[in-house]
């Protein structure tokens, strides 16, 4: 990594920037007691998170058509729209990365599947949108993560070259997208991975099991 010059660090949104299960799960079971759906755990959804609502959606109420799952997504998305910020928590040691990035004069950005509709009002919530770099969305370029547009257009608007960023993501498409785009690439051991997953195996330049080990990485790397 001696060629390496780190010039920005893009982070994916749920499960490594922040931790946002609380309010998607308390709108998904909002949603499916509305229409007569027994709750689920946070620990049962959680891992479905970085695959999308729908995800959620589908396994919460597996038995029903699809017309009925389209009206538990509309219904779920529509609470979190509303509450898009209620119990959502940057994971413990973010606020320190990020303070750490800036001050060593680094650029920052979010690349997320999340639509715009919920990313941008999310980063206002959370007093990210003036100290962002990029912030790029599920549906802000024509193709989505493991695709190497959005990275691309998150460069583009940071005004940085792809070889010289690092990104961190919790689920293999993140990994994918990243080494698609010439970054280099952090797997978030912290964030919400899924039975099975082997993030060791995802091709990751290094395993981040906090956010403090990703501050530590980052000053390993700059003092080089």
């Amino acid at each position: 990594m001696s060629d390496f010059k780190l010039d920005c660090v893009l982070f994916d949104l749920d499960g490594t920037l922040v931790d946002t299960a609380p309010d998607l799960i308390t709108c998904l079971n909002q949603a499916l007691a509305a229409y007569g759906y027994p709750g689920v755990s946070g620990n049962d959804v959680k891992s479905l998170i970085s695959l999308g609502a729908m995800a959620m959606v589908k396994y919460a109420a597996s038995n029903a058509d699809e017309a009925r799952q389209s009206q538990l997504l509309e219904s779920m998305l529509e609470c979190y729209q509303h509450n898009i910020a209620e119990h959502s928590r940057f994971y413990a040691g973010i606020a320190e990365t990020l303070e750490t990035i800036e001050n060593r004069g680094l650029k920052w950005g979010v690349v997320t599947n999340k639509r715009e509709r919920f990313t941008l009002p999310l980063m206002q919530a959370l007093n990210l949108t003036q100290r962002a770099a990029c912030v790029i969305s599920g549906d802000t370029t024509a193709n989505s993560k493991p695709h190497p547009e959005p990275m691309l257009a998150a460069c583009s608007k940071a005004r940085v070259k792809p070889e010289n960023c690092v990104y961190i993501g919790d689920a293999a498409h993140d990994i994918a997208a990243g080494k698609n785009a010439n970054m280099k690439t952090l797997a978030a051991l912290y964030g919400y991975l899924k039975d099975g997953d082997r993030p060791e195996n995802w091709g990751a330049d290094g395993l981040i099991e906090t956010p403090h080990q990703l501050q530590h990485w980052i000053e390993a790397t700059l003092c080089h």
